[in-house]
């Protein structure tokens, strides 16, 4: 999940600090190398634990949500954790909604700094991802991997149509307007909910999800979706590097920009797994022009991290 923020300061101090992610890479958008790009995820960056994000500064152009956008992002937190959460996000001055039931399932609903819509969905389901151990939040409360993610479109059908017949999602259940589809592989990460609106188009900017992220094991898979896909009618793009992953684009009817990324070869390229999200780092063909590149990024210091004072 990619999304945009405004300070880069306030957003890594509140998905570090607050959500207990970790700081997994601070690089710079290939597309636009004058705006950082940051990953927060597990302990190692584990594929569908990484949220990841744009800050466009407190002069970016803020966003509107809207159709053919996403309209929450939730994670997976194990049932007893979510009196915890509940307590953390009310003590750090957060509001949150519910309580509710979704599916079967209880959800809580809050917003980032950005007004990024985020939910946790208290599942018996198994985590992705490995506990990081300075975290502030103990392990058996961490965030490791997403549990969904819900689309907001102005009709069901054709995005329902790419994600069954394009992506091989299949229609689970439909419940308060809510339209549940999840993967033939199941497991964290792998249900998409389809929410209708009347809202006019989103606009993208601050406080909005960019694009939706799914895997592929490698390129060979990828070359086979991207001529599934283009075989349906969609655009898709060429395989475009982006160091860590190789990623594939295309935007379907309902607007939401989705990506098709490969598995590796991962964030441990250019970095230790002790070193990740400590400095800057550039893809090789951005090495020669980092005294430029630094001297026009926003200033920011990574968040330190304090381990949660209730925590014995």
């Amino acid at each position: 999940m990619t999304a945009i923020a405004g300070n880069p300061q306030r957003n890594a101090e509140f998905y570090v600090d607050t959500l207990g992610l970790r700081f997994v890479k601070q690089t710079v958008n290939h597309d636009d190398k004058y705006t950082y790009h940051f990953y927060f995820g597990d302990a190692e960056g584990t594929p569908g634990t990484n949220i990841t994000f744009f800050p466009w500064g407190d002069q970016g152009r803020s966003g509107r949500f809207g159709e053919g956008q996403t309209k929450v992002t939730t994670y997976f937190v194990p049932p007893e954790s979510l009196d915890y959460w509940i307590d953390r996000l009310e003590s750090n001055d957060i509001e949150v909604t519910g309580p509710i039931e979704r599916f079967g399932e209880t959800v809580i609903e809050f917003d980032d700094p950005d007004g990024i819509t985020l939910a946790l969905a208290a599942s018996a389901g198994t985590p992705n991802g490995h506990p990081w151990d300075p975290s502030p939040v103990p392990a058996e409360h961490q965030l490791r991997g997403f549990h969904s993610v819900s689309l907001a479109v102005s009709e069901i059908e054709p995005t329902a149509d790419v994600l069954t017949e394009g992506l091989g999602y299949e229609f689970e259940t439909a419940e308060d307007g809510w339209h549940r589809y999840r993967s033939a592989a199941g497991g964290p990460g792998s249900i998409v909910d389809l929410v209708e609106t009347n809202r006019p188009r989103g606009q993208m900017g601050t406080g909005t999800v960019h694009h939706v992220a799914y895997k592929s094991q490698d390129t060979a898979e990828q070359e086979q979706w991207r001529e599934h896909l283009s075989d349906r009618g969609l655009h898709v793009t060429e395989i475009i590097d982006r160091k860590y992953f190789k990623s594939i684009y295309f935007r379907e009817p309902g607007g939401v920009l989705f990506e098709i990324a490969t598995m590796g070869p991962g964030f441990t390229v250019d970095q230790n797994e002790d070193e990740l999200g400590t400095e800057l780092v550039l893809p090789e063909w951005l090495e020669n022009e980092r005294k430029e590149i630094e001297s026009r990024l926003p200033s920011f210091k990574s968040p330190s991290v304090e381990p949660d004072p209730d925590v014995q």
